[in-house]
């Protein structure tokens, strides 16, 4: 194509259809697995001829494995055992927790990013505007935010008033500073709904204290979850140095969630720490990180395809969740489980 992506277009039968779609969609590992199972398969010199996945499949005694497990990764082993995910929709979603508006660096006003996500059949959504050393302009200062947390509880009572069942949550995107501290003092934390906690500034003080300052913020009782944990964009930032296990252990240990940043630039967690992380029990959430009404809606197809690559399960992810239940998931008042 015009910007170097190479397409290959194949044209086959329609009875072929099936099999070719289910070969041609295969990495090269998963592929090597499939052959390995239809060297020992009966039936495999019939596959070639399967107008649908799902019978291709079949013939291999296999169960259908969706295109985000074609990996390599243990998928084909699970279809044969019958033990693959039953994997996250994007119609679970329930809520979004991590929003922008125009009292940040938003381009539309709260009223019209939560009528948004009422139109998308939320049931809450978390706005979560910038603090106030969040370094690009169009912070929110201390005063700011108390205004908006009152603004919220009166835009609540007008949605009750009106017979609409949704609830604003009244949060923000905190900066952790690069001793892990956060910058709004924690009084003012406290009256928030939802606090997620990301790294925007100082990029590169090294592993240890990355880690040391992550890891720091985790453990503080008043954050609910660690925004694009590794502060990757994609085709223009690499990941800062991380170790990702030690944050994983600490969130597992502090019951802070981990996000899946749906941000196409972003999509961190990605799918590999996103996975072990789950495993370790760690609640991960699929977010927009929305900066308008547009990515509210586009965004969240990209989290949750993350979260399938990911082998995540609705239980997994937390805003599959109402907010009565997510909210009662339950933290010490010293931050642990």
């Amino acid at each position: 194509t015009h910007n170097g992506i190479s397409v290959e277009l194949r044209i086959v039968a329609p009875q072929s259809f099936g099999s070719e779609l289910m070969l041609c969609s295969a990495s090269p590992p998963h592929r090597a697995e499939l052959d390995a199972v239809a060297a020992g398969n009966d039936a495999a010199e019939a596959i070639g001829e399967c107008g649908e996945e799902a019978e291709a499949f079949r013939r291999l005694g296999l169960a259908v494995i969706a295109p985000e497990l074609r990996e390599g990764r243990g998928e084909v082993a699970a279809a044969a055992s019958g033990t693959l995910p039953d994997l996250v929709c994007e119609s679970q979603i329930r809520g979004d927790l991590h929003a922008h508006t125009t009292l940040s660096d938003g381009r539309n006003t709260l009223e019209e990013m939560v009528e948004a996500a009422i139109g998308r059949g939320y049931e809450y959504l978390a706005i979560t505007d910038h603090s106030a050393s969040h370094g690009f302009g169009n912070n929110v200062t201390p005063a700011e935010l108390e205004r908006r947390i009152e603004e919220i509880a009166a835009y609540n009572q007008t949605l009750r008033e009106r017979g609409r069942e949704f609830t604003v949550l009244a949060g923000s995107e905190v900066n952790i500073l690069p001793d892990g501290s956060l910058d709004y003092a924690d009084e003012l934390l406290a009256r928030l709904d939802w606090v997620v906690a990301s790294v925007h500034t100082s990029f590169r003080i090294g592993q240890a204290a990355m880690t040391e300052r992550i890891t720091t913020a985790i453990a503080h009782p008043e954050v609910d979850c660690i925004g694009h944990p590794s502060g990757r964009l994609l085709l223009r930032r690499q990941a800062y140095e991380l170790d990702i296990d030690a944050v994983i252990a600490a969130a597992a240990e502090h019951s802070t969630m981990l996000e899946i940043n749906g941000n196409p630039r972003r999509r961190d967690l990605d799918e590999d720490s996103a996975r072990a992380a789950a495993g370790a029990g760690v609640a991960i959430v699929c977010n927009t990180d929305a900066h308008g009404i547009d990515t509210l809606g586009a965004n969240m197809a990209y989290a949750v395809a993350t979260a399938r690559r990911a082998w995540l399960e609705p239980a997994q992810i937390a805003n599959t969740q109402s907010w009565p239940a997510l909210k009662d998931r339950g933290r010490s008042a010293d931050g642990g489980p």
